[in-house]
């Protein structure tokens, strides 16, 4: 099979976390057997060594010649964002994207992206603490300051910190499909997949559930039963909660309200079931709790932007263009 080259830019100041969740994410997809080839290089305007924001000195082996070579290039959380990014780097950037590159902006390094016009009439995201300035910065972006992550074409931003991990595990998701991604978030021991249009944050602090909650067990039922007409009484009685204290608790762990929770699910299952099925629209609508084709399209409309029928096509054309093994498998 051949590889896929990943290039990660380091910087200055970069942060550890953001700079190894990449490597981190695509090196764990080396135990599987079926899964493409990741070659993740780190790579800067100067090779060498650098200074992180922790205060370790990395040694970078690669310049900037490195994104000429690579399919997915991954810009870390900038280290200043009241900073424009080079113009070495802006025009590296630039070339690799006009040649078909996937350019990815993690937190902060969205400006980056931004700064090198990649945002401009496109939707994008970052650390929801920047969101003014990115906004003032950037003007043509329809900025989306209020969701994980969001791919316009071949360019992808996400939020902070954590939401990298989330970020890259759609990568993957979109090369290899919901299984693969599933599989790996469970090795990474993180959510198997939130959706890039979820909240950021939840405004007051999430407290810690106690185990006689019952919460995270309801929330497992409630996947295992997504085909059942299920109710907010229901999940209720099942978590042994009054209505009133099963709704407060549930948006104190999950940061939003069942219904939107449950459409949420059935969607990321309906999308794992149009990837590795050929079942029919209709049956996948039941199956997934929707009950009608119409409720199912609208969803999906409504979530991510396409339709059913759209979304496993684009999937098997994606699967269809990846590289394949000598022998013909994916």
């Amino acid at each position: 099979m051949s590889s896929i080259h990943v290039a990660v830019l380091a910087f200055e100041g970069i942060s550890l976390f953001q700079l190894s969740v990449p490597g981190i994410v695509f090196d764990t997809l080396k135990g599987s057997a079926d899964a493409p080839r990741y070659e993740v290089r780190y790579c800067a305007q100067q090779p060498g060594a650098i200074r992180s924001e922790q205060g370790l000195m990395i040694e970078v082996p690669d310049g900037l010649d490195a994104l000429a070579r690579a399919d997915i290039v991954v810009v870390p959380a900038w280290s200043d964002p009241e900073v424009a990014a080079p113009v070495e780097l802006t025009e590296a950037l630039r070339q690799a994207h006009d040649r078909g590159a996937q350019i990815v902006g993690l937190c902060l390094g969205a400006f980056v992206l931004g700064d090198a016009g990649l945002l401009d009439g496109r939707e994008a995201t970052t650390h929801w603490i920047e969101k003014d300035l990115f906004a003032r910065r950037f003007p043509h972006t329809l900025f989306r300051p209020d969701v994980l992550y969001v791919a316009d074409g071949t360019v992808v931003t996400s939020a902070g910190t954590v939401a990298a991990i989330d970020c890259c595990l759609q990568l993957v998701r979109d090369r290899q499909g919901s299984d693969a991604a599933n599989h790996l978030a469970r090795l990474l021991v993180t959510p198997p997949h939130r959706q890039g249009g979820q909240a950021q944050y939840i405004e007051r602090p999430v407290p810690q559930i106690h185990s006689e909650h019952r919460l995270p067990g309801v929330l497992e039922w409630a996947r295992e039963h997504l085909s059942e007409p299920l109710s907010v009484d229901q999940l209720a009685e099942v978590a042994m909660m009054s209505r009133r204290t099963f709704t407060r608790r549930f948006r104190e762990a999950t940061g939003t309200t069942v219904l939107k929770w449950l459409n949420a699910e059935r969607v990321a299952r309906a999308q794992q079931l149009l990837e590795t099925t050929e079942l029919p629209i209709e049956h996948i609508a039941a199956e997934v709790g929707f009950g009608t084709p119409l409720s199912l399209r609208q969803q999906f409309s409504a979530q991510l932007g396409t339709s059913p029928s759209d979304y496993r096509r684009s999937f098997c054309l994606r699967r269809k263009a990846m590289p394949t093994w000598p022998d013909g498998e994916a």
